[in-house]
């Protein structure tokens, strides 16, 4: 199992959380998206490693702004 911490901006309600929850979610692998609104960390667990790419793809898809 890998898992790994992005920082996620423009988050501000529970329906941002949903949105960045579903489009990570959706990536082949993921087991698990786990995000913290107050601080926008967005920890996501997969069974293979993910590219950074694909998961910054998800968040912009979803309206918001991977910035690490």
């Amino acid at each position: 199992m890998f898992e790994k911490t992005y920082t996620v901006t423009g988050m501000t309600c529970q329906h941002c959380v949903a949105s960045v929850t579903e489009e990570v979610g959706e990536l082949d692998g993921v087991q698990g998206v786990n995000v913290d609104l107050e601080t926008g960390a967005v920890t996501v667990s997969s069974d293979a490693e993910l590219s950074d790419d694909a998961v910054r793809s998800a968040v912009e898809e979803a309206g918001y702004t991977l910035t690490a």
